[in-house]
């Protein structure tokens, strides 16, 4: 499957942003999919996970409440609203697609990864 995040930018602290995962090449339906962000110096970290029929989501402490997982397979995209962004929420963000039906959370589940979308936020 081929994966093409889009929606980041430039955003003022309080501010918010929807990233965009479009998939594509094979039954989007049956991934997990998930987000991930690496700021530099740093290693790439969870932020959200959606499972295949989006009864079931996750998300890392840092961002609860905050930010919401969701997707429309009719549409095969996965989005992440993010609101109330931080300048510790700046990075390069990730989608990431694992085929099965549970939530998977660590950058060693998935399979399949897109090329990432940056996010900024100014203080």
């Amino acid at each position: 499957v081929q994966l093409q995040a889009s929606g980041g930018g430039l955003v003022q602290a309080g501010g918010s942003l929807r990233l965009s995962c479009a998939a594509s090449g094979d039954t989007f339906s049956s991934y997990g999919m998930g987000w991930f962000r690496q700021a530099p110096g740093k290693e790439r970290e969870f932020v959200a996970a959606i499972t295949w029929i989006a009864n079931y989501a996750n998300y890392a402490d840092s961002v609860k409440g905050r930010f919401t997982i969701s997707r429309d397979n009719a549409k095969e995209t996965v989005y992440l609203q993010m609101n109330n962004l931080k300048p510790e929420d700046a990075a390069v963000y990730y989608c990431a697609a694992k085929s099965g039906t549970f939530l998977y959370t660590k950058v060693s589940d998935y399979n399949y990864w897109g090329q990432g979308t940056q996010v900024t936020v100014s203080s």
